[in-house]
C-alpha cells in the first residue's frame, strides 16, 4: 500500500476504461474474475522454483524482486515515452502537468488541485539540480518513491496525508483499514483479507501496542532496517496468507487472498493479470 502519483493513479483509471471498452465491444472478454484467478494460479507455479507445490520466503522473495523491478522500469519507459516522444534527455514540469493533468492548453484544473500538488512535492524532492526537469533517473524516483530513499520522508508525508483522517498525528487501526476497504453498507461483513491487514497491524506495524502508528513506526513500515522493498513485502504477504504458520504458501492460500496479492507487485500491481486484446497469453 504506497502512496501513487497522479500519474499513477489517472493511468490506472485509464487502464480499467479501455478494459471495459473492450469488454463492451464485440471482442471477448478475457477478465472475467475467474480467468484472473486462473492466471494469479499460473504465476503461483512460477513462483514455485523447486516445484514442491509451496512458495517458500525465499522463492517470495525473489519473485517480488524480479516483479518489481520489471514493473518500475516498464511504468517508467511507457509514461517517459508519452511524456518525450521526442526523446529528449530531461522532462520538464510544465509538459508533466499539461500531459498529465491538462489534456490541452487552458483547461481547468480544479478537480486535480490536490493531485497536482502533491506531485508538485514529490518532483521537488526529486529534482537534485533543482533546474526542475527530471532525467530518467530522476523520474523513476519521482514515479516510485518508495524504492528510493532520498523519497522516504516525501512518502511518509503521504502516508500521513492517505491514512490520518482526524490529523491527529497519529494512524489508528480504524483508519489503516478504512484505507483498504469500506463497506457498501453499515451491515456488509469484510472479507477474510481484511482482518489479515487487521493482524498485520496489530502483529508487525503497531510496535509499540498502542493501538496507532506513530511517525517512527510508519518510517520502519516503509524502510525496514536491513531489509529491501522486495524482502519487506514477502514477510506482508507471508503474514497475510499463510493460514496454517508453516512459513510457506500454497497455491489455495494465494488464491483466498486475492485481493491483496492482486494489489501487491507480486503482480505488477493486477497488471499481470489482465489479459489485453493486442498482448500474448500468460
Amino acid at each position: 500500500m504506497w502512496p501513487m502519483t497522479g500519474a499513477l493513479w489517472l493511468l490506472l483509471i485509464a487502464a480499467f476504461a479501455a478494459n471495459k471498452a473492450a469488454a463492451d465491444g464485440k471482442q471477448p472478454d478475457l477478465n472475467t474474475p475467474e480467468e484472473m484467478r486462473r492466471r494469479l494460479g499460473l504465476l503461483v507455479d512460477r513462483m514455485d522454483e523447486d516445484s514442491n507445490g509451496l512458495v517458500s520466503l525465499t522463492e517470495l522473495k525473489e519473485w517480488l524482486s524480479q516483479t518489481s523491478r520489471r514493473y518500475i522500469e516498464n511504468d517508467v519507459s511507457r509514461l517517459w515515452k508519452r511524456l518525450s516522444p521526442e526523446k529528449n534527455a530531461t522532462i520538464t514540469w510544465d509538459v508533466y502537468q499539461d500531459s498529465i493533468y491538462g489534456f490541452g492548453t487552458g483547461n481547468d484544473l480544479t478537480n486535480y488541485k490536490s493531485l497536482i500538488n502533491r506531485d508538485r512535492r514529490r518532483w521537488k524532492v526529486a529534482d537534485k539540480n533543482r533546474d526542475d526537469c527530471l532525467n530518467r533517473e530522476e523520474f523513476s524516483a519521482f514515479l516510485h518513491s518508495e524504492d528510493h530513499p532520498a523519497m522516504r520522508d516525501v512518502v511518509l508525508k503521504e502516508m500521513f496525508d492517505d491514512l490520518d483522517v482526524d490529523r491527529d498525528g497519529k494512524i489508528s487501526l480504524v483508519e489503516y483499514v478504512f484505507d483498504m476497504y469500506q463497506p457498501a453498507t453499515p451491515d456488509e461483513q469484510p472479507p477474510e483479507w481484511v482482518g489479515n491487514e487487521r493482524d498485520v497491524f496489530v502483529k508487525f506495524l503497531d510496535l509499540n501496542g498502542d493501538g496507532h502508528l506513530n511517525e517512527d513506526e510508519v518510517r520502519q513500515w516503509i524502510a525496514p532496517h536491513g531489509l529491501g522493498q522486495s524482502d519487506s513485502e514477502a514477510q506482508h504477504l507471508l503474514t497475510v496468507a499463510d493460514a496454517d504458520g508453516d512459513m510457506q504458501l500454497t497455491k489455495s492460500e494465494v488464491l483466498a487472498n486475492y485481493d491483496t496479492f492482486y494489489g501487491s507487485p507480486a503482480t505488477e500491481y493486477g497488471d499481470a493479470l489482465i489479459v489485453r486484446h493486442d498482448h500474448d497469453e500468460l
